[in-house]
């Protein structure tokens, strides 16, 4: 069995952080295996609890992020309505891909309207459930 070290990097609004928290615990708090691979699924995020407190500008700010971005392998958005309207979550979406990191979008359940600015910009879009997310993952670690 094969060990993959995967980094993930959630964007996500810290006033919409429920999104955050479910996507986190499914993916970082579960051991997972796809076939013979074992991932080791780490978090790259700057989630509302451990926020990058050095960066005293925006600009400070988004290079933390970008720094953080540039280390990721998946970058993975909620497709709520609250990313159209959100700054940071727009600089995520370029960062990445200036990074050329692929993005994961993950429709909340029950979600009736999703995010275009979100959907336009993944490379797959997953179901609200921990074994579809998980997948999604793996598939563009792969290159799939």
């Amino acid at each position: 069995m094969s060990l993959h070290r995967i980094h993930i990097f959630i964007s996500h609004s810290w006033k919409y952080s429920g999104h955050y928290n479910t996507l986190s615990s499914w993916i970082f708090d579960e051991n997972w295996s796809v076939g013979q691979a074992s991932l080791n699924l780490i978090d790259y995020s700057v989630p509302k609890d451990d926020p990058i407190l050095n960066a005293s500008t925006d600009i400070a700010l988004k290079n933390a992020i970008y720094r953080q971005l540039a280390l990721s392998h998946v970058i993975i958005i909620p497709t709520g309505m609250y990313a159209n309207y959100s700054k940071w979550i727009k600089k995520e979406i370029d960062g990445a891909n200036s990074y050329n990191k692929p993005i994961l979008a993950v429709n909340p359940w029950g979600q009736q309207r999703t995010s275009c600015l979100v959907t336009s910009n993944a490379n797959k879009c997953v179901g609200w459930n921990s074994q579809s997310v998980v997948n999604g993952i793996w598939s563009l670690y792969r290159g799939n």
